[in-house]
């Protein structure tokens, strides 16, 4: 599989582990030391994994399982060696999101290593 199937399969999974209310899933495709920094409407937040593998699983009922309409477009993957940058848009919790993923493949596995998010719509 190539590097980018790789990283698409990455981004899948996240948005899985969203739409699921799933910790463990988002656990597993970030980097332990990974952080999720962006803007709300109510202003600037800054978490590490394990907050916001909590914050996703506190979203009861679950995306999937309220209904919630899934959208979920690449937008550009640019590989350099073992490092990768990503821009994805999806849909989630009512809003549009566009984030912007650094990425980096630790033995042989990619996994995202910063997400930064803006709010759409």
């Amino acid at each position: 599989m190539s590097d980018h199937d790789q990283i698409k399969a990455c981004v899948d999974r996240y948005y899985e582990s969203l739409c699921g209310s799933d910790a463990d899933g988002v656990r597993a495709v970030f980097h332990e030391n990974a952080r999720i920094t962006g803007y709300l409407p109510d202003g600037l937040h800054e978490m590490t994994v394990d907050e916001f593998a909590g914050f996703v699983a506190a979203q009861q009922p679950s995306p999937d399982e309220s209904g919630a309409e899934r959208m979920l477009e690449m937008l550009s993957c640019e590989v350099a060696g073992a490092t990768a940058g990503v821009r994805i848009r999806e849909s989630y919790l009512g809003m549009i999101f566009l984030d912007t993923f650094g990425m980096l493949k630790v033995d042989g596995e990619w996994v995202i290593y910063n997400k930064l998010f803006h709010v759409e719509a």
